[in-house]
């Protein structure tokens, strides 16, 4: 599985890259050894290892969204 906020991204509205990088839909681009949580590798799952996911969640149930 893979964290939902999670997407892969060729441009930041500004730049071009050349070739697609993780784009976190909270903080924005994340270092690639970070998406080792957000896709789950290794022993690493985003729904209990990922404060960003924790926080979002927690807010989306808060405001009845999910």
């Amino acid at each position: 599985m893979t964290c939902p906020y999670l997407d892969y991204r060729r441009d930041d509205g500004e730049r071009t890259f050349d070739h697609e990088r993780p784009h976190c839909a909270s903080v924005g681009f994340v270092p690639p050894v970070r998406t080792d949580v957000c896709n789950d590798r290794y022993d690493f799952h985003h729904e209990t290892h990922c404060d960003v996911f924790e926080r979002l969640a927690g807010s989306e149930s808060a405001s009845g969204t999910d």
